[in-house]
């Protein structure tokens, strides 16, 4: 990992979920506790099955609508399809230490990004009160262009927004196969595992301290 990655004209391109917000895990956890269903269904009947990701991959895309979503994930989960994605994402908070850090860095010359794959927006939506049109640089939504991580397309959408080439960029995401697009481009990349580690490897990595 780089240690003296220079600031002014550099770039810094953040995932939303489980990066600016507390882990998407631990909120689908707590939903299905909640809805009292057995702990880990969601994982097995929404990202463990063929129809399941799809459906996913296909409200990321824009193809489905979160309404839609809702409607047949309840199915799958024997629940009821009311707000289904509100209820499931209901425990995120702000990742503040994060938020901070990419405030900090973009005061200092660098070009900070978001780049989601997006859930939909109604009746759910998980972007309020984060202000990411007008404290980031650049934001590219995956169904509004039609395309998902980790689609190669996706990540030049972004740095063409951003205006930085990708050898002086950073990209954090929680997801590994997410990654692995942004280092073939060329970008710096950081798995975002918790909080504490993220805020450390963009010290490293910026060459400053984000604590000052």
């Amino acid at each position: 990992m780089p240690t003296s990655f220079k600031r002014t004209g550099s770039g810094l391109i953040l995932d939303f979920g489980g990066v600016l917000t507390t882990p998407i895990a631990d909120s689908v956890a707590a939903f299905e506790q909640s809805e009292g269903l057995t702990p880990g269904l969601y994982e097995r009947l929404v990202y463990g099955t063929a129809s399941g990701r799809e459906l996913h991959f296909a409200v990321e895309r824009g193809e489905v609508s979160q309404a839609d979503w809702n409607v047949a994930v309840a199915q799958l989960l024997s629940v009821e399809p009311e707000n289904l994605m509100g209820r499931t994402m209901a425990a995120l908070k702000p990742s503040q230490l994060v938020i901070d850090a990419a405030q900090f860095l973009r005061a200092r010359g660098v070009r900070v990004g978001i780049l989601t794959n997006s859930v939909g927006f109604a009746p759910y939506n998980p972007y309020d009160g984060y202000e990411l049109e007008t404290r980031y640089d650049a934001l590219v939504v995956s169904e509004r262009e039609g395309l998902r991580k980790p689609d190669p397309a996706i990540y030049k959408v972004m740095l063409d927004r951003l205006g930085v080439p990708a050898t002086s960029c950073v990209f954090v995401d929680d997801i590994v196969t997410n990654l692995d697009p942004a280092r073939d481009l060329g970008m710096t990349t950081v798995l975002a595992q918790d909080v504490c580690q993220i805020v450390y490897d963009l010290q490293s990595i910026f060459a400053i301290s984000l604590q000052s």
